[in-house]
């Protein structure tokens, strides 16, 4: 028997139906009057998992297996590509690996069933042979290669060997040309039947769909399954940064800076986001005296929110890098002591209000988000109403906690020819 209920947000007078599978699968129909309809089935399994026990066996597995398994999902036993089943429906589909998730994705104007159809026997029937993964190993070669030389892919990882001193953010999604050339057949069956367990999974619908019509769908095609999906075990990690300072040298035309904060896993998703804006948004003081004092030109900021791993970071591009990093460990000195001001505070909730608003505005949003919200164990819906009950002694409370000079690393990527830096230890 499944468990169908409606859940909802009375601040934005929003629902999303909530269906609890016999099978296991958790379903979200979001029904929205919207051109093209969007789904996603993904499941709680992403790089970071690397050793974990199931049915009583204990697991190590090479990294990139997580990302590897998600390309061999489209190859089917007779040897034809689901993207062009995808193509024959009318439908635009793709996929993705993060730390925590993979999800397979489509959006349809028309055949929507037929679409949902199609992806969920994909997703069903993995098709594993040492032939296609010997091909695929030369596939996604190239595609690590390919990010290897991109600046940002590069910024963003050596600033997470500098803050992590072993927790697998610190490796590649995709894992290294090495580490694929350990994976075989056994070993994406042996992931495959830990993690894509129907408890560990999730199907998010959103459009102007029919609910029935949907778990019709879902009927044929998800049996029951076993209900426990693998224990993972993560290797212990060090409270502060590993490194303060770490850098590299590339093609790019302006050194490229990276800031991050290494933050607690038990932090409020919320609340830390409310901290990051109304501290290091471009609407407060930090940077209104960066760009006043030409430090920096292209900026952003955001939080990396996975399991067991939080790390609020700063993005520009700047001639004086340890300008920057000087300047905000002053100004993050400052707020830890004195506190974040009512009128940045109140700022940055209606900042995320009106983000959260603005992802009820199409399909592809409304989906995405649900899925978020099953990964990190919350509800989308009930979103806007975590981040109003968020207060301003709870965000001066985690600033007080995590900013902090020891809990701060800089990642730059300088052009080639500048002088590359050795890395500074943690001090």
């Amino acid at each position: 028997m499944e468990d169908r209920k409606a859940v909802s947000s009375p601040l934005l007078g929003e629902q999303i139906v909530k269906i609890t599978h016999e099978s296991g699968l958790t379903v979200y129909i979001s029904k929205k009057n919207y051109q093209a309809a969007y789904a996603v089935f993904g499941t709680r399994y992403g790089s970071l998992e690397n050793s974990f026990e199931v049915d009583g066996e204990r697991v190590n597995v090479p990294h990139g297996i997580a990302h590897f398994l998600e390309h061999k999902m489209f190859e089917s036993e007779d040897g034809s590509d689901a993207f062009e089943k995808f193509s024959e429906h009318g439908a635009d589909a793709n996929a993705f690996t993060s730390f925590d998730r993979t999800a397979y994705i489509f959006s349809c104007t028309e055949n929507f069933y037929s679409s949902l159809e199609a992806l969920l026997e994909m997703v069903t029937t993995p098709h594993f042979t040492e032939q296609n993964v010997e091909k695929e190993k030369g596939i996604i070669t190239q595609e690590i290669k390919m990010c290897e030389d991109r600046s940002t892919y590069r910024l963003y990882y050596n600033l997470m060997k500098a803050l992590y001193s072993g927790y697998p953010v610190m490796i590649p999604v995709a894992g290294t040309v090495d580490s694929i050339q350990k994976i075989d057949a056994d070993l994406l069956y042996k992931c495959y039947r830990a993690f894509y367990r129907m408890s560990n999974m999730a199907l998010c619908v959103c459009g102007d769909v029919d609910e029935d019509k949907v778990m019709e769908t879902v009927d044929r095609i998800i049996k029951k399954d076993k209900e426990v999906p693998a224990i993972s075990f993560y290797p212990e990690e060090t409270e502060n940064a590993v490194t303060s300072i770490i850098s590299d040298e590339m093609d790019v035309s302006k050194p490229l800076v990276a800031i991050g904060v290494k933050i607690p896993s038990e932090a409020k998703p919320e609340t830390l986001e409310i901290l990051c804006t109304a501290v290091f948004g471009e609407s407060e003081e930090f940077y209104s005296e960066l760009y006043e004092n030409r430090l920096v030109n292209q900026y952003d900021i955001g939080c990396d929110a996975v399991r067991n791993a939080k790390t609020m970071i700063v993005e520009c591009d700047s001639d004086d890098p340890h300008g920057v990093f000087e300047r905000f460990l002053a100004f993050s000195e400052k707020i830890r002591t004195e506190g974040v001001s009512l009128e940045a505070f109140d700022r940055a909730k209606r900042i995320h209000y009106a983000e959260t608003l603005r992802k009820y505005d199409s399909s592809v949003a409304i989906a995405e988000a649900v899925f978020d919200g099953f990964i990190d164990g919350s509800d989308f819906i009930g979103q806007a109403e975590r981040y109003a009950g968020v207060t301003l002694e709870e965000v001066n409370a985690l600033a007080a906690e995590v900013l902090k000079k020891e809990k701060v690393a800089m990642s730059i990527v300088y052009p080639k020819g500048c002088g590359k830096e050795t890395e500074n230890s943690r001090k």
